[in-house]
């Protein structure tokens, strides 16, 4: 049994732990019940509870969420709108997300497959070492899916 100060009572019965936390007006709260015998405190359960509470909300706030980004380009992108795309990707990297490059294929330009494959190769040397690639270029249907992520601190 632990004391509202954090003092060590010793080994009581329940009755004994009951009528001390009622002396003081606070509640007996079991914080360990694994050991043998498990360990009780005297605390005050709806400040203990408003604390532990305020603990998680402070984790979850520090913690970072990963968001995907999507950029989409077509295999006759000119080199002025790809460059535009890859300070697209870059801004996002540096954010820390993670980025999903859609070459998209319409009607015929499907033949040219092998073409949508050299620009994805050369954004992926053109971003170098800004990023870390999570999935080669991947034909889907009409589309090729490449995902880049930051490189890991």
């Amino acid at each position: 049994m632990v004391s509202s100060d954090g003092e060590q009572l010793g080994i009581l019965t329940l009755a004994d732990a009951l009528a001390q936390a009622e002396k003081v007006e606070l509640d007996l709260v079991e914080v360990a019940p694994g050991s043998s015998p498990p360990v009780c405190r005297i605390m005050d359960y709806g400040k203990h509870l408003y604390q532990q509470s305020k603990k998680t909300h402070g984790a979850k706030k520090s913690q970072s969420s990963v968001q995907l980004k999507e950029i989409r380009i077509r295999p006759k992108t000119e080199e002025h709108d790809l460059q535009v795309k890859l300070r697209h990707i870059q801004r996002f990297l540096e954010q820390n997300n993670k980025v999903k490059i859609t070459m998209m294929f319409r009607g015929r330009e499907i033949v040219y497959a092998d073409k949508g494959r050299k620009v994805m190769e050369d954004i992926k040397t053109r971003l170098g070492d800004i990023c870390v690639v999570d999935q080669f270029p991947k034909r889907e249907g009409r589309n090729m899916i490449m995902v880049v992520s930051p490189p890991k601190k």
